[in-house]
């Protein structure tokens, strides 16, 4: 591949990245927003963090895209201590311990 296409490429992408993010930003970011565009946006990083997380559980790169139970038991028990204790950081450290237990124990 010419770096002039990969150059045209990085560019295009720059720009296209700038003019999403400006539509929402610069046309009404000195307004105030709806009620119900403010009750979405809430929800927003509830919805992307499974979406980054969920791939590494169920096809690790580690164990060439196969669940292994360490990595599941983990994310159960972090989604079971982050549901009754409402403690993200206690959710996050839990299932950081089982993770790296269980890859000790089972190997």
């Amino acid at each position: 591949m010419d770096h002039s296409v990969v150059w045209i490429v990085i560019v295009s992408l720059a720009v296209g990245s700038f003019l999403i993010r400006f539509s929402f930003l610069g046309f009404i970011g000195d307004r105030p927003m709806p009620e119900w565009v403010l009750r979405h946006l809430r929800y927003t990083p509830v919805a992307v963090l499974p979406g980054l997380v969920a791939p590494l559980v169920l096809w690790p790169a580690a164990t060439a895209g196969m669940p292994d139970p360490a990595r599941l038991a983990a994310a159960l028990v972090t989604l079971s201590v982050g549901y009754f204790s409402r403690n993200v950081l206690a959710a996050i450290l839990s299932g950081a311990a089982t993770l790296y237990a269980l890859l000790f124990l089972l190997g």
